[in-house]
């Protein structure tokens, strides 16, 4: 999934809006290849199209929104680690070069609103799919849990004279700027929930905030969501990881945020959430295992995450009606989630998630 970094008031619309035909062309001209297929894929707010070429290869096209393409460093960077990684066992996408051997090409095109520079790549694609499609057990979950925590210390190793560019001050989807969330509750008005958002956040600020500082820090992927973990049956109903996907929010942050992250999100479209969070973090203490003060913290690192993908969800469907119904993916699944963990409140979470975790085993 891809997310948004939000203009107060937006100048232009800065997401590509390529035709078919655009794409097709683009590819050709970059990439010197013959397609035999080109289709859409869902994102919210890059482009991504599907291409299969006549030799059967079957590629992703990414071209990222104007207003990230003004930063080719970080880009740049994203594009390291994911070779990084694949190179290290990770399933992630290697980016293609050009016919000119270019990673990425910064490419001036009109979509109807004017020109606007757009980075373009090409990406390997990879079978699949997503965990949101997929009926994943708890010990597929464990499994996620362990490879967040192995990109992230695999992560440890990457060298980088711009490893700067990674900094997650500016950045509104980092869990440590939950407080930023008040700046958009108005778009809440006259939903109940908007009572237990103001309450998660006001938590946050007085129990979480303050410790932050302390908090172990690293690059961390960022977004380990339901959307951005492609899985593939194997034996007895369970599944193997065959893809990690959207790099685009790679940050240096606080590790527990990458395990609250993947715990809210793998919880969406689970049919029992509440056995989520003990295996997802079994998984990740298999190779890094939480401080208590981690561990003290996660319970509203995890509704914090919830209350920012409804809130900023809710926000983007203003600017971008037209995609409303990606826009809104969380939104049902993500309402009822926050308010019952909310009321079953931190220590039955907490004992209910710890307890699991300590148990787990993994078969």
């Amino acid at each position: 999934m891809d997310f948004l970094s939000f203009d107060t008031v937006p100048a232009v619309d800065h997401r590509p809006m390529l035709t078919l035909q655009q794409a097709t062309q683009l590819t050709v001209r970059l990439y010197g290849v013959t397609l035999t297929e080109i289709s859409t894929l869902p994102s919210y707010n890059d482009q991504n199209f599907f291409l299969v070429t006549k030799e059967d290869n079957k590629y992703v096209l990414k071209i990222m929104n104007s207003k990230e393409s003004m930063n080719p460093t970080r880009m740049e960077v994203q594009t390291l680690a994911m070779s990084f990684l694949h190179q290290r066992g990770v399933p992630s996408q290697i980016v293609v070069p050009t016919t000119t051997g270019k990673l990425m090409s910064m490419e001036e095109i009109d979509c109807g609103q004017g020109a606007q520079t757009y980075c373009v790549r090409l990406m390997t694609y990879l079978p699949g799919k997503t965990v949101a499609e997929s009926p994943v057990t708890v010990q597929d979950l464990y499994q996620i849990g362990k490879l967040a925590a192995v990109i992230d210390t695999t992560l440890k190793q990457l060298v980088s004279p711009n490893l700067d560019v990674l900094q997650s001050n500016e950045e509104m989807w980092s869990l440590s700027n939950i407080p930023l969330i008040d700046d958009y509750l108005s778009v809440m008005d006259g939903d109940p929930l908007q009572k237990v958002i103001k309450a998660v956040v006001k938590q946050y600020k007085s129990l979480v905030a303050p410790r932050i500082v302390s908090l172990r820090k690293g690059i961390i992927h960022g977004d380990i969501n339901d959307q951005n973990i492609i899985v593939t049956p194997s034996a007895n109903g369970r599944h193997e990881v065959s893809g990690v996907l959207d790099f685009s929010l790679l940050m240096i942050d606080c590790y527990v945020f990458e395990v609250a992250v993947t715990i809210a999100y793998m919880m969406m479209e689970n049919p029992s959430p509440l056995d989520v969070g003990g295996a997802v973090l079994a998984g990740w203490e298999s190779v890094m295992v939480l401080s208590e003060e981690e561990k003290d913290s996660l319970f509203l690192l995890v509704l914090g995450r919830l209350c920012q993908s409804l809130v900023y969800g809710r926000y983007n469907v203003t600017k971008y009606p037209d995609n409303k119904e990606y826009l809104l993916t969380t939104a049902k699944s993500g309402t009822l989630l926050l308010t019952k963990l909310w009321e079953m409140g931190k220590k039955n979470v907490e004992r209910k998630w710890f307890t699991d975790a300590a148990m787990f085993i993994d078969k």
